[in-house]
């Protein structure tokens, strides 16, 4: 049975696999398709295979390509969006505008999705389910309904199948991660394969919406006793892997200010509330929603604020969260030193980080702001540009890290919506001076000094037990030392293709030559007059030399 899905997945796979090459080549993005050696595959009559197309910039092709393959990738496209260490900021911009919007499916098809999923009828679970969807996104889709209680709640509800075309496209893009790390050369610096799999781990959580439950819980239970936000209610006896059924949550929209105004609420309170709220999140927590756009932000009576769609969630370590705080610290203060002493001993450096010019380019960049007010400076576009100058210099970033710093860029946009004077640095000062403390407090200094000399005694006890066992294997001839040669992969790939391509052409050679002797010879059949040894050496000869043309032709590399 195991061997049979395996079987079926595969065919899913190829079939998928031809679908996206064909969406890549109608937009024109052969340059991927050469990056990834899939061109050969892809005849090429025109440059582009949609009429339209070639007045967009490729930045907008890929967004469109990314829509049209459907859910994974638009979702990819979203995670990439948050990449500001390993995407342009053009590509950024671009997929940020990523809609995730489709047609809703049939009322018939979700109200036998929920039934699947709850084990139960629908009625049982609800006295009245709206027919019509108020959202429809490219995994699941939103209702309205009525509990028998008489509550009224949202019911998300994850598409049927979506799971099948999750798991095919997540195996594709492995595929091509793995291509792109053996056709570009330094792409490990960028880990195709780790975005890959750390997407796969985020899309498969998102599509448990269950998952979603537990989170808006835990959030809640993290701000328990705060009257300043409120979590919507999540219910879970219609809840299960495919339905989420959450409390509907009647609001204003965070950025309608006519609507916050003539409600008389106190914008320029819901802004400090907001940003009090998620630097919270982050600095004191560790946990913080990762997609708090206006759609996802309602304002309820006395200024509370309610936060909905907890699909997307980010986390920090502490360990992320000090290397946070630290760099806002140096920013904030402007001192070049201790910012560059904090990137360098983060342990996400390449071997060959060109520190002199990171000092020069850090200090440029801290100079840039040195004459601006800091309330007047953003804080959110402020860290991206600091995450593209570090990763200039091919210093790894914690995805974690992009993402918090997209959700700090939209909540600043946020804050000085509602309100001009909207100062979140002067928010952030209260979070660092209590960061600083807690860093500097005799019971951390302790604690780590503690761990410090256990990590000693640990490496003391066992390096005898290390150091016998390297003698043994050397002893017994099994010590052996493995020496990676990266970056020769290309050059060998294009060795062999010369080598085979110098190969043809000798055999070519050789049948002409042979053939132009035997053509002497007045023995034996003839064909067509020529003798038939000859005539089956020059066709041969030909039918080689046609074939190796036409392939060389549709590689594009003559």
């Amino acid at each position: 049975m195991l061997s049979l899905f395996r079987f079926n997945r595969n065919i899913r796979s190829i079939k998928r696999y031809r679908q996206i090459i064909a969406v890549l080549a109608s937009y024109g993005l052969f340059q991927l398709l050469d990056y990834l050696n899939l061109a050969q595959f892809v005849k090429r009559r025109g440059i582009f295979a949609r009429g339209g197309i070639a007045d967009l910039s490729t930045e907008e092709r890929v967004r469109l390509a990314l829509e049209e393959l459907g859910p994974t990738f638009i979702k990819l496209g979203q995670l990439l969006s948050t990449r500001a260490d390993i995407i342009p900021p053009s590509y950024i911009k671009e997929l940020s505008q990523l809609q995730d919007r489709v047609p809703s499916i049939p009322y018939e098809e979700i109200h036998a999705q929920i039934e699947r999923e709850l084990g139960v009828l629908v009625e049982l679970r609800f006295a009245e389910l709206n027919r019509e969807a108020i959202a429809a996104a490219s995994i699941a889709q939103v209702h309205r309904a009525r509990l028998h209680s008489g509550e009224e709640v949202v019911v998300k509800v994850r598409r049927p199948d979506v799971e099948k075309l999750v798991e095919t496209d997540i195996d594709i893009m492995l595929g091509m991660a793995m291509l792109l790390e053996r056709h570009i050369p330094r792409s490990d610096i960028y880990d195709p394969v780790g975005v890959v799999r750390e997407f796969a781990h985020t899309i498969r959580r998102e599509l448990d919406l269950s998952r979603e439950g537990h989170t808006i819980e835990k959030i809640r239970d993290n701000f328990q006793g705060d009257a300043t936000l409120y979590f919507p209610k999540v219910y879970w006896e219609a809840t299960a892997r495919g339905v989420l059924t959450i409390e509907y949550v009647a609001g204003i929209k965070v950025n309608d200010n006519a609507a916050l105004d003539a409600a008389g609420l106190n914008r320029r309170e819901i802004a400090r509330r907001g940003a009090h709220a998620f630097l919270k999140m982050v600095l004191n927590h560790g946990f913080f929603h990762g997609d708090p756009h206006p759609g996802n932000v309602l304002i309820l009576p006395q200024n509370v604020i309610c936060l909905l769609d907890f699909g997307m969630v980010g986390r920090l370590t502490s360990s992320l969260k000090a290397y946070l705080t630290d760099v806002l610290g140096a920013v904030i203060n402007r001192d070049v030193e201790e910012l560059v002493h904090t990137i360098l001993t983060a342990g996400d450096n390449t071997d060959n980080v060109d520190v002199n010019g990171l000092k020069r380019a850090l200090a440029d960049f801290i100079d840039s702001y040195y004459e601006i007010p800091l309330r007047e400076i953003e804080v959110g576009r402020m860290l991206m540009e600091f995450i593209d100058i570090i990763s200039t210099y091919r210093i790894k970033i914690d995805p974690d890290l992009t993402m918090l710093v997209k959700v700090l860029v939209v909540i600043e946009g946020m804050g000085r919506q509602l309100d001009p004077e909207f100062d979140m640095v002067e928010h952030l000062r209260p979070f660092l001076t209590q960061a600083f403390h807690e860093k500097h407090s005799p019971g951390r200094v302790v604690r780590e000094m503690g761990g410090a000399i256990d990590a000693y005694l640990s490496l003391a006890k066992n390096l005898p037990r290390d150091f016998r066992e390297i003698l043994n294997k050397i002893n017994r001839n099994k010590f052996r030392i493995d020496l990676e040669h990266r970056g020769l992969d290309r050059f060998s790939r294009e060795l062999d293709r010369s080598a085979n391509r110098l190969s043809l052409s000798m055999i070519i050679a050789a049948l002409i030559i042979g053939s132009s002797i035997a053509m002497h010879t007045t023995r034996g059949p003839a064909i067509m007059g020529v003798p038939a040894f000859a005539f089956l050496g020059y066709l041969i000869a030909a039918l080689i030399g046609l074939w190796w043309i036409v392939a060389i032709l549709r590689s594009g590399r003559l």
